[in-house]
């Protein structure tokens, strides 16, 4: 009988255990779960986190190894029990060792890892200063079996995609863009170009492929395509086409885990590569934030595809002037808040729109470990003369003030208090024969979100003759 009660708690236990796996496989980790028991009562609980924390040790038994320290106070757990949904790693293994755990239980087995029996055997080693009993197999089934749906269900989504995650990225969750108000166009990817080596970009490509006009839009940070949404339609009333990508790290594009994986000299390759890869021609190049500092440069390599410029709260960076302050306090802020919600920035700055519309904003990053390009961009701004993307800066200024023939529109958000009207002031300057601006007093730095307006005079034009 004592033995069958112990079977009946030890199954109780995993159960909770099971919980925990179901949110790491929700949260879009690998589904282990693990829970802390001590006289009877849950001390601790974790789940697989090491993706979304970065960090190789975030494992479910460590996180619960944590969480029933920090209760108990202490970090020797003696008579403690830990329910695991599969068997522990060596590095788990490890720590539940060191903290003198009486007993560990686990679900399934792990053929390739597992240190209880499977590769390798710690509890067993009698030379260790603790023995920690093990006990395995309990709920196998329903351990192997979310596991195993798992994987079958990451498997035939990169099958449906034909582009496979890479290890070192993440991709946003399809879900969180389910919905999204004003945003009704069909995805579109791709990962052929050299530069991406297998990380899947998104963008739009909207309106006939022969249209006279193809509006090519870049966004800035922490902006996506989602950005352009009250634009696009106007041009595509105008029988234009609308090309609008997600630079990797934004957007509905994977995702580089590290920040470092993101420099200047990168994007541009990719947004070069795009551009060549669409064949898109009769260009009218649409820039805002970072999408002009990038896109600025991108005429000049192929000056015959470019027959338009629409310029909005952006500049070029050529290293040879101080930053501005405004821009040096959006550094500083980014540094200091990392995390800092994307949405509430949207709402501060655009108090016209609705919470709906700021959550869009907020739908590719639903954790830090989704927000590396975020963290990455403010840092990239060419700041001296040796930055990496000065120097093409500084030829693209020249390009600008003597071989532009196109024509251009530019309009000012004039609440930016980053790139209003005296950054703006001298990018029309810089740009050949740029009208006097298009002042929205209304709007911030995200300018597009009177967007509207600025596209039917932007259309106007770039349609009249002369």
């Amino acid at each position: 009988m004592p033995e069958l009660n112990a079977a009946a708690d030890d199954a109780k236990w995993m159960a909770l255990a099971l919980e925990q796996a179901r949110l790491a496989g929700a949260a879009g980790e690998v589904p282990v779960g693990a829970v802390v028991v001590q006289h009877g009562a849950v001390v601790g609980v974790g789940y697989n986190r090491p993706v979304a924390r970065h960090d190789p040790t975030a494992h479910a038994e460590l996180e619960a190894l944590r969480a029933a320290a920090a209760v108990l106070g202490n970090y020797r757990l003696e008579g403690c029990e830990l329910f695991v949904t599969l068997e522990p790693c060596p590095m788990c293994a490890g720590a539940m060792l060191h903290a003198r755990l009486a007993r560990v239980v686990f679900g399934a087995s792990d053929p390739k890892t597992g240190a209880a029996g499977s590769v390798v055997d710690l509890f067993t080693n009698q030379r260790f200063n603790h023995q920690t009993q093990v006990a395995g197999g309990v709920r196998d089934a329903e351990c192997s079996a979310l596991l195993r749906s798992f994987f079958a269900n990451r498997r035939e989504e990169n099958r449906k995609m034909g582009q496979p995650l890479r290890d070192d990225a993440l991709r946003p969750p399809d879900q969180r863009f389910d919905g999204l108000p004003g945003y009704p166009w069909a995805p579109r990817y791709l990962n052929d170009l050299p530069a991406l080596d297998g990380l899947r970009m998104h963008y739009l490509d909207e309106g006939p492929r022969d249209a006279p006009r193809t509006w090519l839009c870049l966004h800035g940070n922490p902006a996506w395509s989602y950005l352009y949404r009250k634009m696009i339609p106007v041009f595509l009333a105008a029988g234009d086409r609308v090309v609008a990508p997600d630079m990797p790290g934004f957007g509905k594009s994977d995702q580089p885990k590290k920040d470092s994986k993101h420099s200047f000299s990168w994007h541009r390759q990719v947004l070069l590569e795009f551009v060549e890869r669409l064949d898109l021609k009769h260009i009218a190049l649409v820039v805002q934030d970072w999408g002009g500092l990038l896109g600025l440069t991108l005429p000049m390599a192929a000056p015959l595809r470019y027959t338009a410029l629409l310029a909005m709260n952006t500049m070029l960076a050529t290293g040879e002037a101080p930053l501005s302050p405004g821009f040096l306090a959006w550094r500083a802020m980014c540094a200091k808040n990392p995390d800092f919600d994307v949405a509430r920035l949207f709402s501060r700055g655009n108090p016209h729109l609705g919470a709906p519309e700021c959550a869009a904003y907020m739908a590719p990053y639903p954790d830090s470990g989704h927000r590396a390009a975020l963290r990455a961009f403010a840092p990239m701004v060419p700041e001296f003369m040796d930055s990496d993307g000065a120097a093409v800066s500084r030829a693209a200024v020249d390009f600008w003030r003597t071989q532009w023939s196109g024509k251009t529109f530019m309009a000012v958000g004039v609440q930016d208090p980053v790139l209003g009207p005296p950054v703006m002031a001298v990018l029309q300057q810089t740009v050949r024969g740029c009208p006097p601006p298009m002042l929205l007093e209304q709007a911030g730095h995200f300018v597009q979100e009177h967007g509207e307006p600025i596209a039917q005079a932007a259309v106007q034009a770039f349609s009249a003759s002369g």
